[in-house]
């Protein structure tokens, strides 16, 4: 089994950002109403009628304008809409659609004070999943206006940007193999019958990059650099990760077996502080270097395979509508009251 190894954060507690985060989150609960843009995937998003006339009435309700509707394109899919959403003076964005439209969102909000607001509508929804966001979009709504607020860190992964987490390997591999027709109907499931396929694929031999440190040299199936806990299914894999600590957790999965996988899986769901066959590594600026090429994936999007993949944080760069606790270590905590 291995032990987890982390680099601590920051000593100075008396200046810790998540201090003046929660100082800005004290500030948005006291906003009034705000004026909003719905930003949709029209590929993803199933009823749209019936999800519009929920979205406005919730809206409505808590006194906010009604939003503007804001279609993707196969060209565009939300980065260009969100930029020109700060541009116009929109206080939210709402993303409505799958990880690549969640995703694309925060390339274009990044680095601004306009807040996203996550409403799923695909069949990944990684950022949902750890925001606790529930599908009912009535409920997913009333996060916004409810006005818990929370600046998080992102990543920027050989120049896209993401909020979850990179991988390369068997996660990716993984994502690319599940089929679009099961996930739309079974959900995870569809995952984990993907996951079967890869059990028994070559290891890696990869150098990574920490930092300034020298470089750390593993055999793995999987290397996943995440800046929150949470996997497709809601499965907790980085028990200790921080979305505003100005770091990545760099999940690196090792196991050869079947015994060994059987034993990774149960650590996960059963046991996240100590998982056999996996390290947990923690850097501000991560370069993962494999022996070849390798399937990758951001935020649940499958990208270009390649043999390198290298990732830096920016440090409270997205303003995010969170359910309370704006503080908790789990961004879902304080979720399960919205569908009370």
């Amino acid at each position: 089994m291995t032990t987890p190894t982390s680099t601590p954060g920051p000593a100075d507690a008396t200046d810790d950002p998540r201090d003046r985060a929660a100082g800005d989150a004290s500030l948005a609960r006291d906003a009034g109403p705000m004026r909003s843009v719905v930003i949709y995937n029209p590929v993803r998003v199933d009823g749209l009628e019936a999800r519009r006339a929920a979205v406005e009435s919730a809206l409505s309700e808590a006194g906010w304008p009604l939003p503007e509707w804001v279609e993707t394109t196969a060209d565009d899919p939300g980065a260009g809409q969100s930029r020109q959403a700060v541009e116009d003076g929109m206080q939210v964005v709402f993303a409505c659609g799958g990880d690549g439209t969640v995703r694309s969102c925060i390339e274009g909000l990044a680095g601004t004070d306009v807040a996203l607001s996550v409403l799923p509508a695909g069949t990944g929804n990684l950022l949902a999943a750890n925001l606790g966001v529930p599908d009912d979009p009535a409920a997913a709504v009333r996060i916004a206006t409810e006005h818990g607020r929370r600046r998080i860190d992102v990543g920027e992964a050989d120049g896209m940007t993401f909020a979850v987490m990179a991988g390369m390997g068997f996660d990716a591999a993984l994502l690319d193999d599940a089929s679009t027709e099961l996930k739309a109907k079974a959900g995870p499931v569809a995952y984990a019958l993907s996951a079967l396929k890869h059990l028994r694929d070559r290891s890696m031999h990869l150098e990574i990059h920490l930092d300034d440190r020298p470089p750390v040299r593993r055999r793995a199936r999987s290397v996943i650099i995440g800046n929150v806990g949470r996997l497709q299914g809601g499965v907790r894999l980085l028990a200790d990760a921080e979305p505003d600590n100005g770091q990545m957790d760099v999940a690196v999965l090792a196991p050869r077996t079947i015994g060994h996988w059987v034993q990774t899986v149960w650590g996960v769901l059963r046991h996240p502080h100590r998982v056999a066959h996996m390290d947990v590594l923690r850097a501000e600026r991560i370069r993962v270097v494999s022996d070849r090429e390798e399937r990758r994936q951001v935020d649940g999007d499958v990208i270009e395979p390649g043999r390198t993949m290298t990732v830096t944080v920016r440090p409270q760069a997205l303003e995010l509508c969170v359910p309370r606790p704006e503080r908790s270590a789990d961004l879902s905590e304080g979720s399960e009251r919205l569908t009370r």
